[in-house]
């Protein structure tokens, strides 16, 4: 599999987000048919939850969004200059927003953050040498 990069700037508006989340998205499914439909509409989930958050959560500097893939994985990591230390966890039944990173660490094999001196990383990952896509399904199952 060839290796693929791709690196945007984000502006700190919700249509600058917007648009990021559609530009990786394009980017990523243009790389390769082979990493499977699952895996692809989950990247597009994770990219928009780390995008979103970034955006709504630091309040200024610059934002940058990443996405590699190469023969063992997909990485899509997000860049802000806010310090403040992401938490998983699941909101209120009630709450309009706050299930975003619970999404991310649903979704992907693996997730996490680095601190920077300016701020953080946030990434997430996706096995890409499992021949479907997603090497597992981590939300639990509806029962009827």
């Amino acid at each position: 599999m060839e290796a693929h990069h791709i690196r945007i700037s984000v502006s700190g508006t919700p249509a600058g987000a917007a648009s990021a989340r559609q530009r990786i998205a394009e980017e990523i499914r243009g790389w390769s048919a082979a990493l499977g439909a699952e895996l692809l509409e989950a990247a597009e989930v994770v990219a928009s939850e780390l995008i979103t958050n970034a955006v709504r959560h630091a309040h200024e500097g610059p934002i940058s969004a990443d996405a590699d893939l190469n023969d063992k994985a997909l990485r899509i990591a997000v860049t802000d200059t806010s310090s403040d230390v992401p938490e998983v966890g699941l909101p209120d039944a009630d709450a309009e927003d706050g299930r975003g990173l619970f999404l991310v660490a649903a979704l992907a094999d693996r997730h996490g953050y680095d601190p920077l001196p300016s701020g953080k990383r946030c990434w997430a990952e996706f096995d890409s040498s499992t021949p479907s896509g997603l090497a597992t399904t981590h939300l639990p199952q509806q029962r009827s």
